[in-house]
């Protein structure tokens, strides 16, 4: 199955809190969207592996995903080796995406960065004919080089490169985000508070999409970091 973009994030909710007002914008256009977990998010402070398991495919079905995958990783100690890369390698050649989203470049969880850079080099290395990979049915994968990947922004404020205009999904975003009920602020939840889970995390969700949208004319939006210059066909494209 090839699809138009395939967005990989290092936990479970790390795709719903970046990027997921653009998939369900895309999904809305007809567009063909998969989400790749790196881990089960094991290591978390709320939870456990199999409540976030049961959480992200409420999520994915919130957002209207084609598909979503974990590639089991282990959480906390993704590390950018030539195991891991591979593993990537053969999720992106077969769905062969024309657009990949990742995390964020630099961030307060260490995984975050190391799993933007693990996704960025497998992305370009997938182009290599001369690294061979073998998907389900044993057979060869041919090379694909994603045309661009855009790594979104998590807890940093970075400033973006560019933003998508979420303002139509913006509460479907929310509602994704609210689907990991161990994760975020819930004032009955008895376990232990993390950075995440108060409700001044929660709130600033929304109100960081406020802000972008504020900067760039719109009522909400998400920022992304591209790895190389950004082109239009025209002037007029931009907003």
């Amino acid at each position: 199955m090839k699809v138009d973009i395939l967005a990989f994030g290092a936990h479970p909710d790390d795709v719903e809190l970046g990027c997921g007002g653009t998939i369900y914008s895309a999904v809305q256009k007809g567009k063909s969207v998969g989400i790749i977990d790196l881990t089960k998010g094991e290591l978390g402070s709320r939870g456990n592996s199999e409540i976030r398991t049961l959480e992200s495919e409420n999520a994915a079905k919130i957002l209207g995903v084609d598909f979503r995958q974990n590639l089991g990783l282990s959480d906390g100690f993704i590390f950018n080796t030539k195991e891991n890369q591979l593993t990537a390698i053969q999720s992106i050649r077969q769905y062969q995406p024309e657009i990949v989203f990742c995390n964020a470049i630099e961030d307060r969880h260490s995984d975050h960065a190391k799993a933007s850079k693990l996704i960025r080099d497998a992305c370009f290395l997938s182009g290599l004919k001369k690294i061979k990979t073998k998907g389900k049915d044993v057979v060869f994968q041919n090379p694909w080089r994603p045309r661009v990947v855009y790594s979104y922004i998590q807890w940093r404020s970075l400033i973006p490169d560019f933003v998508v205009d979420i303002s139509d999904s913006m509460e479907v975003k929310l509602r994704a985000v609210g689907a990991y009920k161990s994760q975020f602020y819930d004032p009955n939840n008895i376990e232990p508070q993390t950075p995440i889970s108060s409700q001044n995390f929660l709130e600033s969700v929304r109100y960081r999409a406020a802000d972008l949208g504020r900067l760039t004319n719109t009522d909400y939006a998400e920022g992304f970091k591209a790895d190389r210059l950004l082109a239009v066909n025209s002037i007029f494209d931009l907003k």
